[in-house]
């Protein structure tokens, strides 16, 4: 039998111009401490963001995402805040903030599988 273990999530959003309060969810941060799993998966749908905002630089947004991912995976080269503890890392990716990039607040749930509750997420919350 396979035992359900507590996870957190949190979406995150691109907020083109934060003054207007529109964004587009890009990807989904999930940490489940019992599978040691802290990972970031993102899509950007170019279409969509260029839709609220047509000057975005797509390239810029690309890297903050790619940075997000690094330090959420504990990725050393990526500064200080990469080799703190999973929980730590996740805590400081998803604290509340008023950039381009945002996190929804943190979610929690239980899964079987970390890797698969966040391929599902990805699809239902921004694919």
């Amino acid at each position: 039998m396979s035992v359900r273990t507590l996870y957190e999530y949190a979406v995150v959003r691109m907020v083109p111009r934060v003054e207007r309060e529109e964004f587009v969810n890009v990807g989904v941060a999930l940490y489940a401490k019992k599978f040691r799993y802290a990972e970031f998966l993102f899509y950007l749908n170019e279409q969509k963001i260029k839709a609220l905002y047509a000057d975005v630089d797509i390239e810029m947004i690309k890297e903050h995402l790619e940075s997000f991912q690094q330090i959420c995976a504990g990725n050393n080269a990526y500064g200080k805040i990469a080799t703190l503890e999973q929980s730590e890392r996740f805590r400081w990716l998803t604290a509340n903030r008023s950039t381009i990039i945002q996190c929804s607040p943190s979610h929690t749930g239980l899964c079987i599988s970390a890797e698969e509750t966040h391929i599902e997420l990805m699809k239902k919350l921004v694919l």
